[in-house]
């Protein structure tokens, strides 16, 4: 066998071997929308994201998916050639794209490294890279062609090679398919031009490639169905307030405390300490002041660690005498800045694209340190297989929770409020997504979560039937109900990861009570109100008011004589409503617009004969709004509604 062979053998079976325990991983995450998008593309295929799917209780657009659809389409190919969308399957087909990002970074090991393999293995042991290539999102993806046009284009570079130049043109063109982030593609590969002052005018304008891909593909989209896709992204941006400053401040932190990670903190330390000592009292200040931010020795001990290997990278990429380690740290630094700019949600997996400069940095700088590096390949796959293991378990709890009741599922009108893999599997057995203007009748069966519902699920009195709190058989949490890890997302922590035995989530399964009004008018704090509410209505707050959506719905007890309907109301000063309606048993029994802000009682002008028995009131408005951090649909401050 040639010995050149070896190592890209040994890297396809570490791979093999890290991908095979994981091949039934329940559906996660974000995976249930890829899928929406994979089976509508089963009847259009050119356009997947032209399909619409519920989001905490809202449908939206997925043209304003923060992905391209290459993702999409790669399921949707699976699902014609399959049939059926079956996990292990799938799974399956998916090391492929692990097997290019191993493939790509051995190359670039051989061109960086002193010793490719372990800098390779140090890479594919990071454990974002371990628990997110269990998932059929679109990030693995999108790392195995961003690695594999980088090493494409530095061999290209390299030999003048304009066939390996195409190729990594090509690979370029499938990054941008699949990520908006492609773009920083443009910068790293521009700064290894720069500094090996390459003049080969192929490869500058072969920089253009990502970002005219992803042009032609929003004109695409514009020409044929009449929206750009980025439009449609920057609208949900606004609408959910996901570059608010408090955002950006959380991702900023967040990736930072993930760069501490992408190789074991210990090699990290010995590998990165290379800072001017006034470089390293300042970031001891700024770790030290953080812990009042959180205490826990996870969170900044991190940040202090992440700050100092960002740190030595820009000064390499500044003031570096090696070309080699100036284009590693530039890649890490330009990277790194995009994602300060471009994400809001401070996720572990966005650093994936940055993991191998790290590796490769680590391991030239380790290069006579054989064991060091090795010991860090062991220490940084034990960690991601403990993190895959407990993900696994989460997203198995549901599952099997799923699959417990799914005789109830099928024989009863169901809704579920829940999101990622749990609502996957519920709308598999016939469950429909429960909307914010969904309105539970008696006997439906209702599916909820504690950690991925939308706020409020109906207020409706609900029966148990069945509940199980998810859990796994490691301390470990990348998410969970009192977790303050920001492994997914900063939005819950900003710990790497949460060490903890407490519950990931819990779900239950109730069966809608008939609702028994005794009021014929509801004040919002009657300790009653919750057995009247029906939609439309959220929490009490101050013990007095509720906020309300669009259409605020009760139902009261029928007064025995004819009676005025009314609603007492405040409309803030940041509320758009101006015309309200108040309606009783389907009919417009009053209406009014209001000059501006204000507390104001809508009344009929006529007593309302309501029937016997119980009667539905509705307060309609024209707007809402939503104010920033809340991801609620707010319509003005009700104080009381109902019969005097």
């Amino acid at each position: 066998m040639n010995r050149r062979g070896v190592p890209e053998l040994a890297c396809l079976l570490f791979v093999l071997l890290l991908r095979l325990p994981f091949l039934n991983q329940a559906i996660q995450g974000d995976d249930v929308y890829y899928l929406t998008g994979a089976q509508y593309a089963q009847t259009a295929p050119l356009h997947p994201h032209s399909a619409h799917y519920a989001f905490q209780g809202v449908v939206v657009d997925m043209r304003g998916h923060p992905h391209p659809p290459l993702n999409t389409w790669t399921l949707a190919g699976l699902l014609a050639l399959t049939g059926d969308i079956s996990e292990r399957t799938y799974h399956a087909a998916y090391i492929a794209f692990s097997w290019i990002a191993a493939l790509a970074m051995l190359s670039l090991a051989r061109r960086f490294s002193p010793q490719p393999l372990l800098a390779t293995l140090l890479f594919l042991a990071t454990p974002a890279f371990v628990v997110n290539g269990a998932s059929l999102e679109a990030d693995v993806p999108f790392v195995a062609l961003w690695m594999a046009a980088i090493a494409l284009f530095v061999r290209a570079v390299d030999a003048r090679s304009p066939w390996t130049l195409a190729a990594s043109a090509g690979a370029m063109a499938l990054a941008a398919l699949a990520a908006y982030q492609s773009l920083a593609l443009l910068p790293v590969l521009g700064a290894y031009l720069l500094i090996r002052r390459s003049r080969w005018w192929p490869a500058w304008i072969a920089l253009g490639v990502p970002l005219a891909t992803l042009v032609g593909w929003q004109l695409w989209e514009r020409l044929s169905r009449g929206v750009l896709p980025a439009s449609v992204l920057a609208g949900y941006f606004q609408t959910y307030g996901l570059q608010r400053w408090v955002a950006k401040l959380r991702n900023a932190a967040a990736l930072t405390v993930h760069s501490a990670w992408l190789v074991f903190p210990v090699l990290a330390a010995v590998a990165f300490f290379r800072v001017p000592k006034r470089v390293a009292a300042a970031i001891l200040v700024a770790t030290a002041a953080l812990a009042f931010v959180d205490p826990s020795p996870l969170f900044w001990a991190s940040w202090g660690l992440g700050a100092l290997v960002l740190v030595a990278c820009a000064r390499a990429a500044v003031k570096g005498d090696d070309p080699d380690e100036r284009f590693l740290a530039s890649w890490v630094v330009l990277f790194f800045l995009m994602a300060l700019g471009m994400f809001f949600a401070g996720s572990a997996r966005y650093l994936l694209p940055i993991a191998a400069p790290v590796a490769l940095l680590a391991a030239r700088r380790l290069e006579k340190r054989t064991a060091l590096i090795a010991g860090g390949v062991a220490a940084s796959l034990a960690l991601g297989l403990a993190l895959a293991s407990a993900n696994y378990d989460h997203w198995n709890g549901y599952r099997q929770f799923i699959e417990s009741v799914r005789g109830d599922i099928v024989r009863q009108r169901t809704w579920i409020n829940g999101e990622w893999g749990f609502r996957y599997y519920a709308e598999a057995e016939g469950a429909l997504p429960l909307l914010r203007s969904t309105t539970l009748r008696a006997g439906d069966l209702a599916l909820t979560s504690d950690l991925s519902a939308f706020s409020p699920p109906a207020n409706t009195p609900r029966k148990l039937l069945a509940e199980q709190a998810i859990s796994s058989r490691l301390p470990f949490r990348l998410i969970g109900l009192d977790s303050r890890s920001g492994y997914s997302s900063a939005a819950a922590g900003l710990r790497p990861f949460e060490i903890s035995m407490k519950p990931i989530d819990r779900v239950r399964a109730e069966i809608v009570a008939e609702r028994q009004p005794t009021l014929v008018y509801l004040p919002m704090g009657a300790p009653e109100a919750e057995n009247h509410i029906v939609s439309g209505l959220y929490n009490l707050e101050s013990g007095t008011w509720r906020w309300t959506a669009r259409r605020a719905v009760v139902t009261l007890k029928a007064p025995g004589r004819p009676l005025a309907l009314e609603a007492t109301f405040l409309i803030p000063e940041n509320a758009p409503a101006r015309h309200v309606q108040l309606l009783a048993g389907g009919q417009v029994v009053a209406e009014q617009t209001f000059p501006g802000p204000g507390e104001y009682t809508l009344r009929s002008s006529r007593p309302f004969a309501a029937p016997s028995g119980f009667v539905a009131v509705v307060l309609a408005l024209d707007q809402t709004f939503r104010a920033p951090g809340d991801e609620r649909d707010l319509g003005v401050v009700l104080k009381g509604i109902g019969f005097r």
